[in-house]
């Protein structure tokens, strides 16, 4: 159909040809029909050109942080055996992420293909779908364009924010890998476990001498077993408790979740990852980010059940990390109970409103709240932090884990 600047041309036509009329003069009203004809002949070229193109979309990464950008390269190829016109493109965009990109091609011979790039500001953890692809093919003075949908759309997932934490301490004293590894030997040499194939850097005396005659190939001895260290991260993302998806607490919390978790999977431990509406699921450090990306507010009341379901899924010595906001009464007994099946227990509790918009009641009601759950907690052998909605988990965590070497070193 025509553009705005196909009718504009088509009411100047109008006009002069009704100055034509008046004035009587013949080549003025040729032009005037000149004029009006040419919106009507590029609305007839652009609707029966036929034009067939190739769409492809490459984000890299497509993988983010919140808080950073990613490039979206959009690659259009020719599949026809003319030249295109000028194409306007329109890639579809998450409200969350900003507004729909426009980009410019121009035109594309035969075969040939040309590429548009644009960046997206991701400020907001999230799974999105980034297109599909709209093409407006215009004729080449722009006065009447055709839209060409396109399928298509790339997934973009957006990671929460992660803080750099030292998740060293959380170990529990005698198991794990890393800094707490353990090996537990056999009373018998012949009591080994296994056997694998010789890799550069291992003991020579621990060459299997039979096995590498019938086999042809140096083998292992692995009489030795080692076991990772393993925790378990909680994020208590209940509505009730945490508020809604997008908040300053819940958006807080999240990122706590994945800061602790990341940290307790680079310090070697094997980490499961629960919520209030879902079990404890082993996850990878892309799959915990990944999980955390697309969590969202719960309606679930209590979370017993859950927790109770930890406690017996997990080993004596599993460390426990608990992220939610400051607990009444009944959730500090729930918590308490829920950690007495683990080794080392952390909590971290998010202000469920921000110092700046509270009132002073409410935050002596909520400051009592608190100090009473970390007495509670603490008396029980939880380390406790507390973190404000716009704070950072690293402003305690760090002093916290300074005393402690401190100590550690004084004693010695």
């Amino acid at each position: 159909m025509p553009t705005r600047r196909g009718w504009a041309a088509v009411a100047a036509g109008l006009s002069l040809w009704i100055a034509a009329r008046f004035i009587g003069s013949p080549d003025l009203h040729v032009l005037a029909v000149g004029i009006v004809v040419l919106p009507v002949v590029a609305t007839l070229y652009v609707r029966w050109t036929r034009v067939r193109l190739g769409i492809r979309r490459h984000l890299a990464p497509a993988r983010v942080y919140a808080g950073s950008r990613a490039t979206v390269e959009v690659t259009v190829e020719n599949l026809g055996r003319t030249t295109t016109s000028f194409l306007l493109m329109e890639d579809a965009i998450p409200a969350g992420l900003g507004k729909p990109a426009r980009l410019v091609v121009s035109g594309i011979p035969p075969r040939n293909q040309q590429s548009a790039t644009y960046t997206i500001a991701c400020r907001r953890r999230g799974r999105y779908r980034v297109g599909p692809l709209t093409i407006f093919v215009s004729d080449p003075f722009g006065l009447a364009r055709t839209r060409m949908n396109t399928a298509g759309a790339s997934d973009l997932i957006v990671y929460p924010e992660v803080e750099d934490l030292d998740s060293g301490h959380l170990v529990s004293q005698g198991v794990g890998a890393g800094e707490s590894a353990v090996r537990h030997l056999y009373r018998s040499a012949a009591e080994f476990y296994t056997m694998r194939e010789y890799v550069t850097g291992d003991d020579l005396r621990r060459i299997h001498w039979p096995s590498v005659a019938r086999s042809g190939q140096l083998m292992i001895r692995q009489d030795e077993s080692t076991r990772r260290s393993s925790a378990t991260v909680f994020l208590d993302n209940r509505a009730e408790v945490l508020g809604r998806a997008g908040s300053p607490t819940f958006e807080r919390a999240v990122s706590i979740a994945a800061s602790v978790g990341r940290g307790l999977i680079r310090a070697g431990f094997s980490l499961r990852l629960a919520t209030a509406d879902g079990p404890a699921t082993l996850v990878t450090e892309e799959r915990l980010l990944e999980a955390l990306a697309g969590v969202a507010p719960s309606a679930v009341r209590g979370t017993s059940r859950v927790l109770r379901g930890l406690r017996s899924g997990s080993l004596a010595d599993t460390t426990l990390a608990v992220v939610t906001a400051p607990p009444v009464g009944g959730d500090v007994a729930t918590i308490s109970r829920a950690g007495l099946g683990f080794g080392r227990k952390v909590a971290v509790f998010v202000q469920p409103i921000t110092t700046g918009t509270a009132s002073a009641e409410a935050l002596a009601e909520l400051s009592s709240r608190a100090s009473a759950a970390r007495v509670s907690l603490q008396r029980a052998g939880w380390e406790v932090h507390l973190v404000q909605p716009e704070g950072k988990l690293a402003e305690t965590w760090q002093p916290r884990r300074a005393k402690k070497l401190q100590a550690a070193a004084s004693s010695s």
